[in-house]
C-alpha cells in the first residue's frame, strides 16, 4: 500500500465499471471485497488506547489509509448510490488484515514466518512492534464473505474482523518460538508499517450475519507456520526474500487472479 499507490488508485476505475457492468448483465448480487483501511488514520494513532472501530467510523471527517484505503472507501459509496439508483443487490465486506495458508511475503504473518524459514540474523521486524493488529485468518473471512452475500442486499457495510488485539512484537516472537528460529529481534522503525492501533468491532457481523471468527490468532498463526514449512523451498524463498516483502504482485506463474482464487477458495 505504501510502497504502490499508484497501483491501488486503478482500483477506483476497475471498481466502477464492474459495478456498472453488473447493472447493464442484471447480475443478482455484488460482494464487494473492502478492507479495515476505510477508517480514519487519524483515530488509530495510540496503541495502548482500547480501539475497537465500529462502520459508523468510517464516516467524516473522513481520511481513508493512503490510496488504497480511499479506493476501498469510494468502492463502498459507489456500490451504495448503484443499489439505490439501479437497484443492484449489495453488500461490503471490510476484511482486517487476512492471513493464512497461500498467503504472500508482503503481508506481516507470513512475512515473520518466512524470515524464520530462511534463518534471518538479525530477525527484522518492520516498525517499533508496538503496533496493534487483529489478524482473521482466511477460513473465517470466507465463511463471513458467503454469509453477508446471503444476508444483506443493500450495499450496507459490515467488518469481518477478530476483536484480538495482537502487538506485532508479540507475533514476531510466537514465530521464533514456534518454528524454533533462536535469532536477535532488529526493530525496524522507518520502513512502511501502517496505523498504530487497528482492530474492528464485529458486533455487527454478529447481529446481522450470525457471524463470528473461530481460529484464535496463535492456534492460526501455528497452522500457518506448519502450512509455510511444508510447502516451501528455503533456498528459493531465502534468494527472493527482500523482492517478495515489497513486491507488488508474485510472480508471474501464480498471477494476482490466481493467488485471489486461492485465497477465496481455501
Amino acid at each position: 500500500m505504501d510502497l504502490h499507490q499508484a497501483a491501488c488508485a486503478g482500483n477506483l476505475t476497475l471498481d466502477g465499471l464492474v459495478f456498472r457492468a453488473a447493472v447493464q448483465e442484471n447480475a443478482g448480487k455484488m460482494v464487494f471485497a473492502s478492507s479495515g483501511c476505510v477508517y480514519p488514520n487519524y483515530i488509530q494513532g495510540n496503541p495502548n488506547e482500547i480501539l475497537y472501530l465500529t462502520e459508523d467510523k468510517a464516516g467524516p471527517p473522513y481520511e481513508a489509509d493512503n490510496l488504497y484505503g480511499w479506493a476501498k472507501l469510494m468502492g463502498e459509496m459507489t456500490l451504495r448510490a448503484f443499489h439505490q439508483e439501479y437497484g443492484l443487490k449489495a453488500a461490503s465486506c471490510r476484511y482486517f488484515t487476512v492471513y493464512g495458508p497461500r498467503g504472500h511475503e508482503n503481508h506481516a504473518v507470513i512475512a515473520m514466518i518466512a524470515r524464520a524459514f530462511v534463518g534471518q540474523d538479525p530477525y527484522a521486524v518492520w516498525g517499533n512492534g508496538e503496533q496493534i493488529r487483529n489478524w482473521t485468518h482466511v477460513d473465517d473471512i470466507v465463511s463471513g464473505t458467503i454469509r453477508a452475500a446471503e444476508v444483506i442486499d443493500d450495499g450496507t457495510a459490515v467488518n469481518l474482523g477478530t476483536m484480538e488485539r495482537t502487538r506485532v512484537i508479540e507475533a514476531a516472537c510466537e514465530v521464533l518460538r514456534y518454528t524454533g528460529h533462536k535469532a536477535t529481534i532488529e526493530l525496524r522503525p522507518e520502513m512502511p508499517t501502517g496505523p498504530m492501533n487497528r482492530v474492528a468491532d464485529n458486533s455487527l457481523a454478529k447481529r446481522l450475519l450470525g457471524w463470528e471468527p473461530k481460529v484464535k490468532f496463535m492456534e492460526g498463526l501455528r497452522q500457518t507456520a506448519d502450512w509455510y514449512f511444508s510447502k516451501k523451498d528455503r533456498a528459493k524463498v531465502a534468494v527472493a526474500l527482500e523482492r517478495l516483502l515489497t513486491e507488488r504482485t508474485p510472480s508471474p506463474a501464480t498471477g494476482t487472479m490466481a493467488r485471489t482464487a486461492a485465497a477465496v477458495a481455501n
